[in-house]
């Protein structure tokens, strides 16, 4: 009989070698970023628009070239961090934003980040993990949450026969997050970019205080 624990930890050891800092970092320098929008996410950017307080704390993880930090900042927002393993694309934002005092851009692994946020906004980052990290994804999440603090962002409410990305479906995220997260908002998404049109769920989960 095989030892399926064995082979579990095996495949998520396998997962991360491939998926790890130098595979990320080479999609940078060879340009190969297809999941890219050159843009912010509408659904993220509509989000947004209707926070009132620009002085919460909020973390971008797997931030990209992070159009949404950048949108942030055009709002005014005052406590912006965004986190990247990607040296190559971390120095160029630490260049792109030296001169603003209101965001921390950090090189470094998700899972080691320390701290505490009012909001984490997803945009291709839980996507981008093998999905024997989820479990890992959201505990990671909720201890960086503040008391009553929100994730927030797109989820893909569809397959793919290799990733990244790596989808899903809703019944699968309620499964994941439930013991750990309220869900106000998991609805499909009216306004996705066109390619991602009916295959997004736009997510809005606030963190459950455990006793």
């Amino acid at each position: 009989m095989k030892n399926t624990s064995a082979i579990t930890k095996c495949n998520i050891m396998n997962n991360e070698k491939l998926l790890d800092q130098e595979y990320w970092d080479k999609q940078y320098t060879s340009k190969s970023t297809g999941w890219d929008l050159g843009k912010v996410s509408p659904p993220i950017k509509e989000y947004i628009d209707t926070l009132k307080d620009k002085h919460i704390s909020i973390l971008i993880p797997g931030c990209g070239n992070t159009y949404e930090a950048e949108y942030l900042l055009e709002k005014e927002f005052t406590n912006v961090t965004v986190i990247d393993i990607a040296p190559t694309l971390v120095k160029r934002l630490q260049e792109k934003f030296k001169k603003n005092p209101d965001i921390k851009i950090v090189l470094g692994d998700f899972f080691e980040h320390k701290g505490k946020y009012d909001l984490v906004l997803e945009q291709t980052f839980f996507c981008a993990l093998s999905p024997e990290l989820r479990e890992k994804y959201v505990l990671k999440m909720h201890q960086l949450l503040k008391g009553k603090g929100k994730l927030v962002g797109l989820l893909f409410s569809k397959s793919f026969e290799s990733g990244p990305p790596f989808g899903g479906s809703k019944a699968e995220y309620e499964q994941l997050f439930k013991n750990y997260f309220d869900f106000k908002i998991m609805e499909t998404c009216h306004n996705s970019i066109a390619p991602r049109a009916n295959s997004e769920l736009f997510i809005e989960f606030q963190k459950i205080v455990l006793k």
